[in-house]
């Protein structure tokens, strides 16, 4: 069996109890699957798991984590709408609590995700498209075109069916 890489370790938080460590283990897990960052599912995790809010140095002294990290992190899953900034009576630091609503989170990814990268590769079938028609080979012109029409498909496809994810998972 190959040796674990650091972002496959399962990270000890001296801090923390073992319910609050499991629960960001799933997220880590999570944001594994979806190529992101280690810490964003760890602020998450903790922010899903903690009773209250809380501010940017708890989430770097509970998770040790770089204060840049964390800064990061709490940026992204804003913008993805999975963590919302809260103001607490008489404090001036800033203080964050998870979004627990599945239609904003799904809707979040998908939106600053999935939906740029469908864009960008429909644009990208379409320069694909004239790449294939200068093909001189034409059994490979034909396969290439092909291919690239399949590409297009599943791109269109996948156009239809975020909105139709984003409401079902949303209800």
């Amino acid at each position: 069996m190959p040796p674990l890489r650091e972002e496959d370790e399962i990270r000890d938080f001296p801090s923390l109890g073992p319910i609050e460590t499991q629960v960001i283990q799933v997220f880590v897990d999570g944001v594994k699957v979806l190529g992101l960052p280690r810490s964003i599912g760890e602020i998450y995790g903790l922010l899903f798991i903690s009773p209250e809010p809380l501010a940017l140095d708890d989430l770097v002294n509970r998770l040790g984590i770089s204060k840049g990290s964390a800064s990061q992190g709490l940026r992204a899953l804003k913008t993805l709408g999975a963590v919302r900034e809260i103001e607490i009576e008489g404090s001036r630091r800033s203080y964050y609590e998870a979004s627990t609503e599945l239609k904003r989170l799904v809707g979040g990814f998908i939106r600053e995700q999935v939906r740029p990268h469908l864009e960008s590769g429909q644009a990208k079938v379409g320069n694909l498209l004239q790449v294939a028609a200068t093909e001189e080979d034409p059994a490979r012109r034909e396969f290439y075109d092909a291919r690239v029409k399949q590409l297009g498909y599943w791109i269109g496809r996948g156009r239809f069916v975020l909105p139709l994810l984003q409401k079902v998972l949303g209800q």
